[in-house]
Order: structure tokens, then C-alpha cells, then sequence
């Protein structure tokens, strides 16, 4: 007689989150993220999940200043080719071993030879990494190398178990407050709190699901209905009814990151078009495309308008390259002194609600100016790998942002570049890119990029379009949350009420 009135109590407890005295927050994503490996990974949802699995060596703050995490302290070299971390004491894998000198010196020995290893690029200059006491490494640099910090406070930075390397894609075993339960491809990753982790007492929530909802609709519904917690990417359509619903909190944050169309000009037959093999033609499309239409359109307002990959609140931003104006009539005069009046490509674009609006709207603009663009959906992960193989004439894809300059651009537009999936390459842009890595003077540095950007500006491998927000939303019971530029979703003294 008393089983019924059990079930649904206990029934009740599971959908607030809160079971037997356990707490779940369940995130919204706006993709599935790619192999759970920070090594191999390249997914900005990726990075959300790996703040909660896997800590770094040194982390920033919501201002982006860099902060301790699993090093307590680190220096320099007076001729800056040595970088020496101190790490914490006491702290442990979630498999128990302890997080060591020489566990980073394996970590980062991975991440410079693994072979499908995309931190390479990323920690270039470490020459040696020397273990020289149970607390203390030292990275030896081949040269000067102004990023490196700001690598390290990212995914080269993050200390997984090295007794877990070879099946970490298939059960990650990492340093971070929550530790791997599963993985349900396309549906949800489950994390559980890591009882043995140094901070443990900061993180307040038991257990964290991640759920991947490509369509911005249905996560905003599943939000309002209960069934999340808090979401990453809210619609900028929906931006006036959340604000206006009480249940609800909106957290927005100026991002670090950009969006663009990235061109094929040199990564296989499908380079071979007159997008990709005439500067000209590239020229026209950016002129055709009307930056600020996206932003009122799409954006709400909240998008604002980009001509170059460092965003206005960088030191790094150039009042050299102004936004282009759009102007369909010197495009079509373009076209014309190309010999291509009416060049046709393929737009390809990560599934979601906003890509496909954006995607729409460049589609309609470049017609004016007697583009034929065709579209092409397709889940994000499955789009990454194509670019890589070249599999793209051009493709709507951004970039979360790095603290650094260099996070912004170098990978992207450099002959070896690790995401250089349109394998633009211009040796001078080399030139200038490898000689901002190594010169700490900021103003010297500023003007490297300046001149590096000056040639990308006539080239246009990337037309950037506009700066990424992040703007998230949570449940009223959801407490202690901050928002940080690099729209990462970190969980310490954060709690569930109510």
C-alpha cells in the first residue's frame, strides 16, 4: 500500500537533481564533444568537459590573469629558455598515483610525440622537460616562447594518468574534482565527484552530466521544463524571453574567441577552385557578406562584427583593420577581373539552429554579388575530421579563444599549423608568426602581428564575421556560477538549491 507514494517521492528527487543526498547538474551542450582525450581533442565543448575531468598546471582567471591549479608557483630563466613549475603537494590521479614531476614530464612527453597529437604545434619550443626533484620540472626551451604559459593553462597543460594512456580515449583517467562514470555517444558524459581531489571541499555538486542538444530550441526547452540545469550558447533570438522568464538566469560573458569561413586554398582537389586558388574571388565574398546583417539578424545584437582574430578587449587588437564595409558592387567588379562572374562553391557548417541561420544568411548575401553557394549540414565532430582530410570548399567554423594572441592565429595560418585545415601557407606570415612566439616585448610583438595581418588581410584564407559571446543560462536553484571570458564552465563553489 505504501510503495506507490515511495516511487514518487523518490521519482521527484531525481528530477530536481537530488537523490539519496547526491546533487546533479546537468549542462546543455551545443554539440557532442569529440575523443575525450585533451591530447588528440579540438572541440570547444570538449574543453568544457575536461575543466571538470582533467586539471592543468596553471589555470586563469575571470579577469585572465593565470592562477595556480595543480603548480603552486613557476619562473623563468634570466635568457627565458627555462620554465620551472613547483607543484602542489599531496595531490593524486583519480586512480590514486600520485600527480608527480615525472607524471608531467610524461604528460608533456606525450603531447610533443604522440602522432595524432594536436598540442604539438601548441608546445613547439619545449626542447627537454627535466624532472629535478619529485616536485620540481623544468622545461627546457629550443627558444624564447611568450605562449607557453598560456598553452599550458589550456589543454597542453592538463595531467592525465599515465597509467591510463593507452585506453584513455575509450576511460579517461585524469587529475580534475570529477572523475570519468561514461560516455553514451551523441547522448550524455556522466562525471562523478573525485572524493581524493586536493579541492574537493570547494566543489559542492556530485555528479555533473554533460548533454549534448545541437538544436538551440529544444535545450532552452529542456531547461525551462526542468530537465537541465544550465546551458552553454543560449540563441540570440531567445535572449528578450529569457531575460523576462523568472525561473531563469542569464549569465552572458564577452568571449575571446571568433566565428568565420575558413577557405580550402590548399588542401586537395577540392582547393582546386577559383575560392581557393584566386585571392580575388575570396575578396569579393567578404565584401559581398554584411557582418553587421549577422550580427542584428542572427545575433541580437550580441555578435559583434570581426575583422581580425584578436578581439577588441586584447592588447593585440589593431585599429589597422577595421571592419569592411559591405559593397556588392566592387565584389562583382572583382569577380569580373577574376574571369569568374559566377563562381559556385560548397558552404559546409556544423548542425545547430544559429549555424544554419548564419550559414542562410551568407548564402542570400553572396548571391547578390553572383555567388552560387550550396549548403551542407553536418554534425560538428564528423565536420572536423573532413576538414582535416580536405573533405570542404569553404567552412563556417569558430574558435573559443586563447589568452594569448598566438592561441588566436598561429595554428590556424601557418604552413604546419595544426588547425590549418585549408593548409593556407604564405612563408613570410611563417616568418612574422614564429618571430611573435619568441619576442615578449608587447608593443614589438603587436607590430609583428600587425604586419602578419596585413598579408592575411589581402589573402583571406579566414574571413572572420564576428566575435563570440558566451551567453549562458541557468536554473534559478542553480548558485555560486561564474561566467569567464574563455566560456569555460568551472564548478568550483558552485551548488544546487532548492
Amino acid at each position: 500500500m505504501r510503495a506507490r507514494p515511495i516511487l514518487l517521492m523518490l521519482a521527484g528527487l531525481l528530477l530536481s537533481g537530488t537523490a539519496y543526498g547526491q546533487t546533479t547538474l546537468r549542462v546543455g551542450l551545443n554539440e557532442d564533444p569529440d575523443v575525450l582525450d585533451p591530447h588528440r581533442a579540438r572541440t570547444f565543448v570538449g574543453r568544457i568537459v575536461f575543466a571538470s575531468l582533467c586539471d592543468k598546471l596553471l589555470d586563469i582567471d575571470e579577469k585572465l590573469n593565470f592562477v595556480p591549479k595543480l603548480a603552486t608557483a613557476w619562473s623563468w630563466s634570466d635568457d627565458n629558455l627555462t620554465l620551472t613549475f613547483t607543484l602542489r603537494d599531496g595531490i593524486t590521479f583519480q586512480d590514486g598515483d600520485p600527480i608527480d614531476a615525472a607524471a608531467v614530464k610524461a604528460n608533456l612527453d606525450r603531447a610533443r610525440t604522440l602522432p595524432d597529437s594536436l598540442r604539438k604545434s601548441e608546445l613547439a619550443s619545449v626542447a627537454d622537460v627535466v624532472v629535478v626533484d619529485p616536485k620540481t620540472v623544468a622545461l627546457k626551451l629550443s627558444k624564447p616562447d611568450a605562449t607557453l604559459l598560456a598553452q599550458l593553462s589550456d589543454r597542453a597543460g592538463m595531467m592525465l594518468a599515465p597509467k591510463a594512456f593507452d585506453t584513455f580515449t575509450q576511460k579517461p583517467v585524469c587529475s580534475g574534482p570529477y572523475s570519468f562514470v561514461e560516455r553514451v555517444q551523441n547522448d550524455r558524459i556522466v562525471l562523478q565527484k573525485y572524493a581524493g581531489y586536493w579541492d574537493a571541499a570547494n566543489y559542492k555538486i556530485d555528479k555533473v552530466v554533460f548533454q549534448p542538444i545541437p538544436d538551440t530550441t529544444v535545450r532552452l526547452a529542456n531547461l525551462r521544463a526542468g530537465d537541465l540545469d544550465m546551458l552553454e550558447r543560449l540563441a540570440p533570438s531567445d535572449v528578450p524571453s529569457v531575460k523576462d522568464d523568472p525561473s531563469l538566469v542569464f549569465a552572458p560573458v564577452t568571449g575571446i574567441g571568433y566565428q568565420g569561413i575558413t577557405i580550402n586554398t590548399g588542401n586537395g582537389d577540392r582547393a582546386k577552385t577559383p575560392l581557393g586558388q584566386d585571392k580575388r574571388v575570396r575578396q569579393a565574398l567578404e565584401l559581398a557578406v554584411d557582418r553587421e546583417v549577422i550580427n542584428q539578424v542572427a545575433g541580437a545584437g550580441i555578435y559583434p562584427p570581426a575583422q581580425q582574430p584578436f578581439p577588441q578587449a586584447s592588447p593585440y587588437y589593431s585599429d589597422k583593420f577595421p571592419v569592411r564595409a559591405r559593397d556588392v558592387e566592387k565584389a562583382k567588379q572583382l569577380l569580373k577581373e577574376a574571369g569568374q562572374e559566377h563562381p559556385s562553391f560548397e558552404l559546409v557548417f556544423g548542425t545547430g539552429t544559429l549555424a544554419q541561420q548564419i550559414a542562410e544568411l551568407t548564402q542570400a548575401m553572396a548571391s547578390e554579388a553572383g555567388f552560387d553557394i550550396k549548403l551542407r549540414a553536418t554534425e560538428f565532430a564528423a565536420m572536423q575530421k573532413e576538414a582535416q582530410q580536405g573533405n570542404f570548399d569553404a567552412m563556417q567554423i569558430g574558435w573559443s579563444g586563447r589568452v594569448d594572441p598566438d592561441g588566436n592565429i598561429h595554428a590556424f595560418v601557418t604552413c604546419k599549423g595544426n588547425l590549418n585545415d585549408g593548409k593556407y601557407c604564405n612563408p613570410k606570415v611563417d616568418e612574422l608568426l614564429n618571430a611573435a612566439r619568441q619576442t615578449p616585448d608587447q608593443a614589438k610583438r603587436k607590430e609583428l602581428y600587425d604586419q602578419a595581418q596585413a598579408i592575411l588581410e589581402e589573402d583571406l584564407p579566414i574571413i572572420y564575421t564576428y566575435y563570440q559571446p558566451w551567453p549562458f543560462v541557468l536554473s534559478k536553484k542553480v548558485k555560486g556560477f561564474t561566467a569567464y571570458p574563455d566560456g569555460m564552465i568551472r564548478l568550483k563553489g558552485m551548488s544546487l538549491e532548492g
